[in-house]
């Protein structure tokens, strides 16, 4: 359902950002996206939305090209960016309402999805108050709701457990499994290591812009032999440094 086919992304000519980075994703599958800061994670994340171009390589979101069918390509994708810095001036029920029309989203399935979800996350009231009043929390809840409003086949999400209250992790967590299980798929990138080891079904690590290991845990420790966590498997993976902390 969404094929990266040895993408490559530079800025300013020379600065190898991504290098003919390859992996695929299945109908029904939770993929994070790991890597430490300036690995790659977001120019990746970036690339596969259609914010960035790519230098070389294919990306398609099942079956577009999102070089050749952009349109037919980004109708597929549902997005929650990390920065929650935009839309300021709206309140948060017509930033929904400005995407019900980008989407041509019909009423009956915006005020279902819009129930649903503003009750799940909390944000009904909030929903009347104009966006610059949020909490970074908020803000996050609010894309995440914008996010799925066209039930996209694939939802990518940028470092979305940032800012949110223990409550709405658990609530996250539990919508991007659920959302997986109908047969879409979800992606994104994190930090939390701990949260990528309960949600995900595969993992990618990306460092320098390379993707080092791609499988799902337990095939991570058979190839590399060893019953680490995730997490101490990221760190040596990843971090030059490593062993002075150790």
């Amino acid at each position: 359902m969404l094929q990266i086919n040895a993408i490559s992304k530079r800025y300013n000519s020379n600065q190898m950002v991504i290098n003919k980075l390859s992996f695929s994703i299945e109908a029904g599958v939770v993929f994070g996206l790991l890597g430490p800061n300036g690995s790659g994670k977001s120019t990746t994340i970036n690339c596969i939305t259609g914010i960035y171009p790519v230098d070389e390589g294919d990306i398609i979101i099942d079956g577009y090209n999102i070089a050749q069918n952009p349109l037919d390509a980004k109708r597929k994708v549902g997005y929650v960016p990390d920065n929650s810095n935009m839309f300021l001036h709206l309140r948060g029920i017509e930033y929904l309402e400005f995407l019900q029309k980008i989407y041509r989203i019909n009423d009956n399935h915006f005020r279902n999805i819009i129930q649903e979800l503003a009750h799940k996350f909390e944000m009904v009231k909030a929903l009347n108050d104009f966006i610059q009043n949020y909490s970074f929390g908020m803000r996050k809840k609010l894309f995440i709701i914008g996010s799925l409003l066209q039930s996209p086949k694939v939802w990518i999400l940028d470092e979305p457990f940032n800012g949110l209250d223990p409550k709405a992790v658990f609530g996250l967590k539990t919508l991007m499994r659920s959302y997986c299980d109908k047969g879409n798929v979800v992606l994104f990138s994190t930090h939390l290591l701990d949260i990528a080891q309960q949600v995900c079904d595969r993992v990618g690590i990306l460092n320098k812009g390379n993707l080092i290991l791609n499988g799902d845990f337990e095939e991570i420790q058979n190839n590399l032999k060893t019953k680490d966590s995730l997490e101490k498997l990221f760190l040596e993976l990843t971090n030059d440094e490593y062993n002075a902390f150790t």
